[in-house]
């Protein structure tokens, strides 16, 4: 299929613009079958970073020569700097899952890729509220999320009220969003990648 030059479109990167305009007039918008796939990467890699995380600490842990007595003592001592570290490593867990789910949506909708991060997240939601209302009907074996460590997540038995409530929901809120968005602009990028290296063969530019 030969595409005709835009006014004005004077460089492989004009006309490469006008292209990709023309097809996301027409294919563009939130694609909800590639994000519920990144939705799935993201629960997934979710699983396996959390699984790594736990086998390191694990691992430093059994390193230790101090004993696992005095391990505890001295993480009882210490409750307040382990609990920021492990907020700091479900961040980063959370960061690069919803990074990878993103990027595999944004990779297979082509356009878009930040609404396509978003609807990412969008999916979570949405499977939360749901495990939730099954969670609060037919008892707390029904929320299938609790032991994934995955976000977002909606407590059912109150312990939102408390301040590290609170902030555990943000960092599972605010954390996946931004790594969703990121990853989504990610996947798309390397279709602008793929066209413009179209238009190139198109004018003969190695």
């Amino acid at each position: 299929m030969v595409y005709e030059n835009g006014a004005g479109s004077s460089t492989p990167e004009a006309r490469r613009d006008d292209v990709v305009r023309a097809e996301k007039e027409r294919f563009g918008g939130i694609k909800w079958g590639s994000a519920f796939f990144g939705w799935l990467t993201a629960i997934g890699m979710t699983v396996l970073l959390s699984a790594l995380a736990t086998a390191i600490g694990v691992g430093v842990g059994a390193a230790n020569p101090s004993g696992a007595e005095q391990a505890a003592d001295q993480a009882q001592q210490n409750a307040e700097t382990l609990g920021i570290v492990s907020g700091i490593v479900l961040a980063v867990v959370l960061f690069l899952a919803y990074y990878c789910g993103g990027y595999v949506a944004g990779r297979m909708a082509r356009f878009d890729g930040a609404k396509q991060g978003l609807a990412v997240w969008l999916w979570g939601i949405i499977i939360a509220i749901i495990v939730a209302v099954l969670a609060a009907v037919a008892g707390s074996q029904f929320n299938i999320l609790d032991n994934l460590n995955g976000a977002p997540q909606i407590p059912v038995d109150g312990s939102l009220m408390t301040t590290s409530g609170i902030i555990g929901l943000v960092i599972a809120l605010i954390i996946p969003l931004l790594g969703a968005i990121v990853g989504g602009k990610a996947g798309m990028r390397f279709h602008r990648k793929v066209d413009q290296a179209g238009i190139d063969h198109q004018d003969g530019v190695v």
